[in-house]
């Protein structure tokens, strides 16, 4: 018997920005809502909430137990059923001033290591709660399109809620990706990119699964439940910086999902008197695609991104259309849109291993952003955090590299390090 956290003070579903629900909570409604700002493009819908009822204690707690994860904040979040508890969130958030020097800024930096979610990557917190929607919506199973992380976590935690899940990927999804897919029974499909979306929806239609990403390719709407996951990054980052907000925020941007999803998350704690204002928030974009970043540069809500000329290692968020949660995200909070190259993002991530952290190549975006936006012009006062959105096992493809061999001795393995790894023993 599937049974839901009761604790949601959850209403329905609204327009993004809507003030009062428009929609029942179920079914989720993916892809097709009009809005009357704009009613040529399909907007995204959200959740809407009874704040008033919302205890002031939330934010002091720390969870533990069953109650891990995003069911630590069941109020704030969607109906969430026990299935589907995989002891998502909770992810450390650390201080590392190696990487402030290198970024170039006095204040403190914090990492907030995503990597460590049950499939390794931030997209947990997000499918924790399409799942859940899918299992409440009596859905005979889930399907996704994500040649990536997404696919992965989807994978995942349909089979923790008992259902069959369909992944249409492309053929170059990397094998890590396609290994994690099939551990947890997924079945994937090598896709055309420019095929994917008919594909999904006569899919949808003939089987009943849930959609747990997009359905539209002109302007990114995604799953109504999925960016209220995403909030709870902002609830721990408050809670574990002692009750404060940062000063700004740095994020690997695809979709922009997970950066409106934060900017909610600080929204809803200013609008519940915790915190004076929401942080600047950055989103950090391949420069290949960089679709928020062509929006908001040329004065348009969305842009759409063709088959770039180049290509880019951070192919988790290579993404070929903008939305506008993004930009919503970057406005409300003064922050800006950025798009490194490859070169920057490979710096940083070989920074970030210097200190420790083997991070997914696209995760590295965000301290790439920061160390370009710190020289640009001084960052707000307040800690930074990057969000270090996948673990570095995310790239890894399976092909294996020889490594410097010695026959053994001392003398002879003393020259391979000094030769291979500069090493002097």
């Amino acid at each position: 018997m599937l049974t839901a956290r009761t604790e949601s003070l959850a209403t329905g579903q609204v327009p993004m920005g809507g003030a009062a629900a428009t929609l029942p909570l179920f079914p989720p409604r993916i892809g097709d809502y009009r809005h009357d700002a704009d009613p040529s493009l399909p907007w995204p819908l959200e959740l809407a909430f009874d704040y008033g009822r919302v205890e002031p204690s939330l934010f002091a707690q720390r969870a533990a137990g069953p109650s891990c994860g995003l069911a630590a904040w069941a109020p704030l979040m969607p109906p969430l059923t026990r299935e589907t508890n995989l002891g998502e969130g909770e992810t450390p958030l650390f201080e590392v001033p190696a990487l402030a020097a290198w970024a170039g800024i006095d204040g403190p930096l914090f990492l907030k290591d995503e990597g460590r979610n049950p499939t390794w990557s931030h997209k947990d917190r997000l499918n924790r709660c399409t799942a859940s929607a899918a299992q409440l919506a009596g859905a005979p199973g889930v399907i996704v399109a994500s040649s990536g992380n997404h696919g992965a976590s989807a994978s995942a935690y349909a089979a923790a809620a008992g259902l069959p899940c369909i992944v249409l990927a492309s053929a170059t999804a990397p094998l890590a990706m396609q290994r994690f897919v099939a551990a947890y029974g997924g079945a994937a499909l090598a896709v055309p990119a420019d095929r994917r979306w008919e594909l999904m929806a006569r899919l949808c239609d003939r089987t009943g699964f849930h959609p747990v990403s997009n359905l539209t390719p002109e302007a990114h709407t995604g799953h109504p439940f999925a960016i209220e996951g995403y909030k709870s990054i902002a609830y721990e980052l408050f809670r574990d910086l002692g009750g404060v907000a940062p000063g700004c925020v740095f994020v690997p941007t695809g979709y922009g999902e997970l950066l409106y999803g934060v900017w909610k998350g600080f929204e809803e704690l200013r609008a519940l008197g915790r915190i004076p204002g929401v942080p600047r928030l950055f989103s950090c974009e391949s420069r290949i695609y960089g679709p928020l970043h062509r929006a908001m540069r040329d004065g348009r809500p969305v842009a759409a991104v063709g088959t770039p000329d180049d290509t880019t290692r951070a192919l988790s968020i290579a993404s070929p259309v903008g939305g506008l949660r993004g930009r919503r995200a970057i406005e409300e909070s003064g922050g800006a849109a950025l798009a490194m190259s490859d070169a920057e993002i490979e710096a940083a991530r070989a920074r970030l291993a210097r200190a420790g952290q083997w991070v997914e190549f696209s995760a590295a975006a965000g301290l790439a952003g920061l160390r370009q936006q710190a020289a640009r012009a001084p960052l707000p006062e307040g800690p930074a955090v990057c969000l270090v959105t996948a673990s570095g096992m995310k790239d890894v493809d399976g092909k294996g590299e020889a490594l410097p061999s010695t026959d053994g001795s001392f003398d002879h393995a003393s020259r391979v390090l000094r030769e291979h790894y500069d090493l002097d023993i």
